[in-house]
């Protein structure tokens, strides 16, 4: 403790940044050469061009898929210069068709949208920014791109000019025309590529790929981010998301693939999503890998009755009619909105579901959903939250998930693992499908360990009983379901949510049929309740606390030092805290946390001592480590806590001990809480139980006094 000198402000220095290319990023390239792009390119090219972000990584992918800093500049260049001389920004679209009627011919990059003017029995085209329609174009572009027709397509396009005297002749010919995309790959070279990562290596990748700095998220934040790109890699799969505002719902929709089209909620006919009676025509479904509703949410939104009952149907059937003839189409149905109340208060007042429109607010309708993500989980976008590594340029892996629909994993699990009897078929439908969709992201040759299988299966169950549950909230009449899963050897494996483990008297109560008044039908099950007193009440002295082991799962709240550990450290005269890595800045703050809370349940006038064991930072920020443990111990003083430190460079596991006869195994240390904003402003910074923690366990241990 004699190394804990004061020194210089002049001394202190900021935290030690990460390189700018990591051990997997090097493997990302060596294994997947050409096929992936340093993700914060996009930004350096896009400028003001308003296009989404595969179009700009199909350039970049072109040019600048690479990891020489000199290919990679030249590249920047390269699709700078494109944009500059071939993107159509709608201001300057009368001064780019001069360019092609001096030209005579000029190429440009813009969104085309084709329509059949069955007057004339021609196909024309219209083009977004640059403002032209009536453009004819020939019956096998359309054949061969038959997306045209339905929402439009980002293409590369030549554009002629040819004048004629004739007034009803459309001056503007498509010489080509080239949709932004992959038209092939190679699917043998990605799953033998897939062998030399692991499965943390490869769930990074496609974070990464997405546009994710994975080192900001955990791993069910990580999977909670894959399941968006499931209705990508799965026929008819049907995915609802609520959740607040900016947590990017809807970015995955519009921006990650070519085969997807994000629509605003209002904006749905049946015609446009189905089909239009009138002339035949099918709607989005049937061109389209994945159609996405944004928007979605608010109670006083006006529906249609008759597309509320055809999208039913589709849902549940994969059809519709078109008169008398019924259609089949593999669209997958994404439904994202935004919740007004945070998750407790719908829970207390009504359910999950409450923000969508009334018409959709059926249990019938929410019974095709497959699966539900939690969006109050996710975090608010930040700009830390960006990744400036290499992921997959989106139009090649764009491909690979549409490759991969024609997969099915659904029943990988079943040598291993066999689902509770009482689970509907509708539920298996739901579960198998996400598994599925897990697999096939995840370990796209099918090998997985039975624990890697495992935790895929409960990830799909929660989702799935997360749906089911409010189903029972709003229709009474439908019975409960335990889910859940049986092992090998016959042991049963309960699945709760999370939202269940925190708010189990809200989760279970049930509205009661008639009169919309919430009551508890029943106490909460048993898994339930061991995680609810997992938390030890501080205010019944005369309950004894808890012995034993409990888990705590990623994104739950309602955890803090005052509830999981201070019952067990008043009182105590002398503390030690085992935990070998209190070196960074948050380190630090929550030791402080802590001794801030022994200082205030202890009578002024005595003292504590707590020493921590630690080890030694001996790198390039040891002297930032030293002054941070001095100002602890000078700023703990003030408030009658002697504190002192131990080094030990043999230590591993995380424990405190105290002189009043406990032990307290903490398997991460302090360190439990996920990473806020940072901001001075957000709640969670000062109090605990409003943030979210990592996965963590805890374990108490009474010793003999």
């Amino acid at each position: 403790m004699d190394r804990l000198e004061d020194h210089s402000d002049a001394e202190r220095t900021a935290e030690m940044s990460s390189p700018q290319q990591s051990d997997l990023d090097r493997k990302i390239n060596l294994l997947f050469g050409g096929s992936v792009v340093r993700k914060d390119l996009v930004k350096a090219v896009k400028g003001n061009a308003i296009v989404p972000s595969y179009v700009l990584e199909y350039l970049l992918g072109q040019y600048a898929a690479s990891d020489d800093e000199a290919t990679i500049q030249a590249g920047i260049d390269a699709v700078r210069k494109i944009l500059a001389d071939h993107y159509v920004h709608r201001n300057e679209s009368e001064l780019v068709k001069s360019t092609i009627r001096e030209k005579g011919r000029h190429r440009i990059i813009d969104k085309v949208t084709v329509a059949l003017n069955d007057k004339q029995d021609v196909y024309q085209a219209s083009f977004a920014n640059l403002g032209l329609t009536g453009v004819i174009v020939e019956p096998a572009t359309v054949k061969a791109n038959p997306k045209l027709l339905v929402g439009g397509v980002w293409c590369i396009c030549d554009i002629e000019y040819f004048h004629s005297d004739d007034a009803r002749v459309v001056p503007w010919i498509l010489g080509s025309l080239k949709p932004i995309q992959m038209s092939s790959f190679d699917y043998g070279g990605y799953l033998a590529s897939r062998k030399g990562f692991n499965t943390e290596e490869w769930i990074d990748l496609l974070i990464q790929s997405i546009g994710f700095n994975p080192e900001i998220f955990g791993r069910r934040a990580k999977l909670l981010q894959l399941v968006r790109l499931i209705p990508f890699v799965e026929r008819n799969y049907n995915l609802v998301e609520l959740g607040p505002k900016g947590t990017g719902k809807s970015h995955i929709y519009s921006e990650f693939s070519p085969h997807g089209m994000l629509i605003s909620g209002g904006e749905v006919t049946v015609p446009k999503l189905f089909v239009n009676n009138s002339n035949g025509r099918i709607g989005l479904v049937g061109y389209w890998d994945v159609v996405a509703f944004d928007e979605f949410a608010g109670k006083k939104k006006r529906t249609d009755k008759a597309l509320v009952d055809i999208m039913k149907n589709y849902m549940a059937n994969k059809s519709f009619s078109r008169g008398i003839e019924t259609l089949g189409a593999e669209a997958s149905m994404v439904f994202v909105g935004n919740t007004s109340h945070n998750v407790a208060y719908m829970l207390k007042h009504s359910d999950l579901f409450d923000e969508l429109p009334e018409a959709y607010h059926d249990a019938a309708y929410l019974d095709r959903l497959h699966f539900y993500i939690p969006g109050w989980e996710v975090d608010t976008i930040r700009s830390e939250m960006f990744s400036s590594g290499y992921g997959f340029v989106v139009d090649y892996i764009a491909e690979v998930l549409r490759y991969l629909r024609n997969a099915d994993y659904s029943d990988r699990y079943q040598q291993h693992f066999t689902l509770g009897s009482d689970i509907s078929t509708r539920d298996r439908d739901g579960i198998h499908k996400t598994f599925s969709g897990l697999m096939k992201l995840i370990y796209p040759g099918g090998e997985a360990t039975p624990a890697e299988i495992e935790e895929l299966l409960r990830f799909a169950i929660e989702g799935r009983k997360r749906v089911k549950d409010q189903i029972l909230r709003i229709d009474t009449t439908m019975a409960a379901v335990n889910f859940g899963y049986t092992d090998r050897s016959g042991d049963w494996r309960g699945v709760t949510t999370l939202e269940e483990d925190e708010y189990p008297a809200y989760y279970h109560a049930r509205r009661r049929e008639g009169d919309g008044v919430t009551e508890l039908l029943a106490e909460p099950d048993q898994g339930a309740a061991e995680v609810a007193v997992a938390v030890p009440s501080v205010t019944e002295a005369a309950v004894p606390l808890f012995e034993g082991h409990r888990e705590f799962q990623e994104n739950q709240r309602g955890v803090s030092y005052d509830t999981l550990l201070m019952p067990y450290l008043r009182g105590a005269t002398e503390i030690t805290i085992v935990d070998p890595y209190i070196r960074l800045p948050h380190q630090g703050r929550n030791l402080v946390d802590l001794l801030a809370l022994l200082a205030a349940a202890k009578d002024p006038a005595d003292e504590v001592t707590v020493t921590l064991v630690t080890k030694e930072d001996r790198g390039e920020y040891a002297q930032q480590h030293l002054l941070m443990l001095k100002d602890i111990q000078d700023s703990a003083a003030t408030v009658g806590i002697h504190f002192t430190v131990t080094w030990d460079e043999t230590i591993h596991d995380r424990s405190i001990r105290t002189d009043a006869g406990w032990r307290i195994l903490l398997g991460r240390g302090l360190d439990i809480f996920q990473k806020g904003s940072g901001s001075q402003f957000d709640i969670g910074s000062r109090r605990q139980e409003f943030r979210q923690v990592v996965a963590f366990g805890v374990t108490y241990v009474r010793e003999a006094g």
